[in-house]
């Protein structure tokens, strides 16, 4: 039986719990964002934020041969402005370069709402109401948990003790899971903390 949940793709989506580690990359060497590899060292993901791409709220999520699978922005507008969250938007890109909608995220940007969840919303719409995806707990210390509708933990993300810095952590993710997926989530957390991938 094939329980696995793809988001970005089927083929990012392991049968075994996967732990990958994340090392971000310096702003003035090479315009700053990070990159993943798996426990042999072997890259997996590579993700660009506003220091090569140019634009603020912009992150670029590509797989380990620099192939772009996923791009994110920061929705703009008026009615955006207005709002008490933040909303991101998550596209698959096919080998053209044309762009899918395939979730969106929501993240509080008011005093009040500080310590809320993350919320992400997959399209098109799967069987929950409200939301499909929570992020909870605190990213800027490297403790945080992505978890289905269900509850299920999906994604965890730790220290990694013997570095002993935030320049390198780690994201369990577990089977039947989109790693990429988390990737972009990881990304978007990155950006809203004003790390690696803002400018």
């Amino acid at each position: 039986m094939d329980n696995s949940m793809p988001v970005v793709s089927k083929i990012f989506c392991s049968s075994t719990l996967t732990t990958l580690m994340i090392r971000r990359r310096p702003t003035v060497v090479n315009g700053g964002g990070f990159v993943v590899t798996d426990l042999g060292n072997n890259v997996v993901f590579i993700v660009d934020g506003c220091g090569i791409l140019g634009s603020k709220g912009e992150l670029l999520v590509k797989d380990g041969d620099g192939e772009p699978i996923l791009f994110i922005s920061r929705k703009g507008g008026i009615i955006q402005a207005l709002s008490t969250w933040n909303k991101w938007n998550g596209y698959s890109m096919d080998y053209q370069g044309k762009k899918k909608l395939i979730f969106s995220l929501s993240d509080p940007k008011s005093c009040i709402a500080k310590g809320a969840p993350i919320r992400i919303h997959i399209e098109p719409k799967r069987h929950c109401k409200n939301w499909d995806f929570e992020i909870s707990g605190s990213f800027a210390d490297r403790n945080c948990t992505i978890t289905d509708c269900t509850g299920t933990i999906v994604g965890q993300m730790g220290k990694t003790e013997q570095i002993g810095t935030n320049d390198f952590y780690h994201v369990v993710v577990q089977s039947g899971c989109d790693k990429a997926f988390i990737i972009g989530a990881m990304a978007v957390l990155d950006n809203i903390h004003g790390e690696s991938t803002r400018c």
